[in-house]
């Protein structure tokens, strides 16, 4: 079966390389290494999205005595002085808010515009790589990987064959051939489909390694932008922030959160969800269920990422699947 396992390799070797290109073409932004410098809800936006901006945002106006816990999930407004255009989301979540419930003022502002164009000027500057521009190339390296572990045992099945019809016991078995093509092959396409997974670009990592190093001392707003709802120094702010980021649009402790309505404000298109360019992870941005970690809805939601996450993204049109690594709080 000389032929065969010319083609094995061939098809193999001829996707591999399509496929590394594909990546590193959608991957490459042109950004300089020296990226400019991020401000503390920039950098929680590449640390971990919308989710991380929104945790950020309210950790800050509760340590200036803006925000309050009124109860338990429930937030109130002391002073309503916005110093960024996502406090100002805030704000406006809260006053559309029927309860003043943490869940839903999280979602408003994930969900907002403000947090939006955040992810957007990210992009644009090179720090992120937009959610549908690795799709094409996820799903290639996903077919790659199981094309490989499928044709394992169907390898096998021509080796049997090639025994059937031959006396010539010295011949290598067909399976042994081409396993070091099918190793190829999975190794690629698993390796892509983790490069696909994360959005955040080489410029991307260094402007968040610069805002990680900077010192701020036990700066809250710092903290909570490089390490999430764990980093709220406030315990009980810390463990509602953490709740709210666990809870899915429609779960029952959701509803009733909500007093069982859903509000959102405006009727943004939703881009950014879920995580940043780690990926999803333990967010929601509100709308529809999603499955292992995020979810992201509204009147046309597309998508966010996270092969470790596993989320999803709904709503009245336009909804399309996503892809990000590691999770973002």
């Amino acid at each position: 079966m000389p032929l065969l396992t010319l083609l094995y390799y061939l098809g193999v070797g001829g996707a591999s390389v399509a496929l590394v290109i594909a990546v590193v073409k959608a991957r490459s932004t042109g950004a300089p290494m020296y990226a400019s410098p991020v401000d503390p809800l920039e950098a929680a936006f590449l640390a971990g999205g919308p989710g991380r901006v929104a945790d950020t945002a309210l950790t800050a106006m509760h340590a200036d005595g803006r925000l309050v816990l009124a109860g338990p999930g429930v937030v109130g407004v002391q002073h309503a002085v916005a110093h960024h255009p996502v406090e100002s989301a805030v704000l406006d979540a809260h006053a559309a808010a029927p309860s003043g419930a943490l869940h839903w003022l999280r979602i408003g502002v994930m969900r907002s515009p403000a947090v939006q164009l955040l992810g957007d000027g990210l992009a644009q500057r090179g720090l992120l790589v937009r959610p549908g521009e690795l799709q094409p190339a996820r799903r290639w390296a996903f077919g790659l990987t199981i094309a490989s572990i499928v044709s394992f045992p169907l390898a096998i099945v021509l080796t049997v064959i090639q025994f059937a019809g031959s006396d010539d016991s010295f011949s290598v078995p067909f399976v042994f051939q081409v396993i070091p093509a099918l190793l190829i092959g999975f190794i690629v396409g698993s390796t892509c489909m983790a490069m696909t997974s994360a959005r955040l670009t080489g410029a991307g990592k260094v402007a968040l390694a610069r805002f990680r190093s900077l010192d701020n001392g036990f700066d809250p707003v710092h903290t909570v932008a490089c390490q999430g709802p764990r980093g709220v120094q406030d315990p009980m702010l810390r463990a509602q922030l953490t709740s709210a980021g666990r809870m899915r649009a429609h779960s029952p402790a959701a509803q009733a959160s909500a007093g069982g309505g859903v509000v959102f404000i405006g009727d943004t298109t939703v881009t950014w969800c879920g995580g940043g360019g780690s990926g999803c992870g333990g967010s929601s941005c509100g709308g529809g269920s999603g499955g292992g970690g995020s979810s992201c809805g509204g009147s046309s939601g597309s998508s966010c990422g996270g092969s470790s996450g596993g989320s999803s993204c709904g709503g009245s049109s336009g909804g399309s699947s996503c892809g990000g690594g590691g999770g973002g709080d």
